[in-house]
């Protein structure tokens, strides 16, 4: 294996692998690569960690995904345990637990279904009846029939903990361009040429885009459209309060969604999530708030923990997600360019699973295989329908 950044210097603009996109998946991926001796230049437009990655809820949940993307969500869960090793940071993860409560008999149903079928995925959830759940957590709406709890889920700081990978990338020996726009992606001979406004022009032979929202169009000039969509969240924040609820709680849907979500950190405040998702514009890089949604989240939050109804708000805000029809994201090789690899479109869920995915994909680039299969994300899924 050849390390060009031994070869060229880290100065220089060519290396083993580049990739497009400072968020989570980018960073760590940068990190990881970078720990199997594999040269690397990041390339992020704005600043690492500012988009979804660092914008969203923070959950670091395995409860309620699908089963088939349990056994990335455990890898994950392993990195988040390990990241005060790994990266020299914690980025305020705290294994809490997760509470997911239903106020009706079918989604009741739907839990104890779930709770069983993940079970053979090597995720243990508990069922909690009502009278269980007045007693364990007192805070609980008393309209709540049922909840599953996941004791060794959590939640983190999602402002901290792809600055700590893009910074613990650097540490590794990585080349890490911020305020560096992408103009152009081109293939020239065996080399990835990506032309920069104002940093120049980059080379490699690998290339990988993480760039969230943005990815679908590049993407498409590669010949592999998606039917991406973007969409804002909606979070708010309260004043402090004295800490007391431990769990990450959320509220299932007849669609096993969370229709509002929140979260206590240790400094009181509550960070909270949920409903309709707001407006994006992606040329200026926003997304917006809807204030009808705040709104529509206050009695669905009361339902949940009637003592937030005399709280203040301090604080809402939205981030650029992207999001597929599928509800799975892309993660893998390009099925038409040799050398090119993408991760992107977590539909909102991408945070726990980052480190991972960083992790799968250096795996993927440095060896040509993973120990742990993404074939039901691959991104040719999507011409396969088209053709249908």
């Amino acid at each position: 294996m050849t390390d060009r950044s031994m070869m060229n210097g880290t100065t220089g603009n060519a290396a083993d692998v580049i990739i497009v996109g400072g968020g989570l998946m980018g960073a760590s991926a940068a990190f990881f690569l970078r720990k199997r001796g594999r040269s690397v230049i990041l390339l992020e437009r704005g600043l690492v960690g500012q988009q979804a990655s660092g914008t969203n809820f923070g959950n670091v949940r395995r409860q309620g995904r699908y089963l088939t993307q349990l056994p990335l969500a455990h890898r994950s869960r392993e990195i988040w345990r390990r990241l005060p090793e790994l990266i020299g940071e914690d980025c305020e993860f705290v294994p809490s637990g997760h509470l997911r409560v239903c106020f009706t008999q079918e989604q009741a149903g739907r839990l104890e279904k779930y709770a069983h079928d993940a079970k053979a995925y090597g995720l243990a959830l508990e069922i909690v009846s009502a009278n269980a759940l007045r007693n364990r957590f007192p805070y609980v709406g008393h309209e709540a029939i049922a909840g599953s709890y996941a004791p060794l889920d959590g939640h983190a700081n999602p402002r901290l903990t792809a600055p700590a990978f893009g910074r613990a990338a650097r540490r590794e020996g990585a080349r890490v361009e911020e305020n560096a726009d992408v103009l152009s992606i081109g293939k020239v001979g065996e080399d990835f040429h990506v032309e920069t406004r104002d940093r120049g022009t980059f080379r490699a032979p690998t290339i990988l885009v993480t760039a969230g929202a943005w990815a679908g169009a590049m993407s498409s000039r590669f010949g592999e459209p998606v039917p991406l969509v973007a969409r804002g969240p909606q979070m708010g924040v309260t004043e402090p309060l004295p800490y007391r609820i431990a769990p990450v709680l959320g509220v299932s849907s007849p669609l096993d969604l969370e229709t509002v979500y929140l979260r206590q950190v240790t400094r009181g405040n509550i960070v909270f999530g949920g409903g309709n998702r707001g407006p994006v514009d992606l040329e200026a890089c926003r997304a917006y708030v809807d204030p009808e949604n705040t709104l529509n989240q206050m009695p669905q939050l009361r339902r949940l923990l009637p003592g937030i109804a005399a709280v203040r708000i301090i604080r809402v805000w939205s981030g650029v997600e992207s999001y597929l029809p599928d509800n799975l994201p892309i993660m893998g090789p390009s099925e038409k360019v040799p050398g090119l690899f993408y991760a992107f479109g977590f539909c909102g869920e991408g945070f726990q699973v980052g480190p991972a995915v960083g992790d799968v994909l250096a795996e993927l680039i440095d060896t040509g295989r993973t120990s742990l299969s993404i074939d039901v994300y691959r991104i040719g899924r999507f011409a396969q329908q088209k053709a249908a």
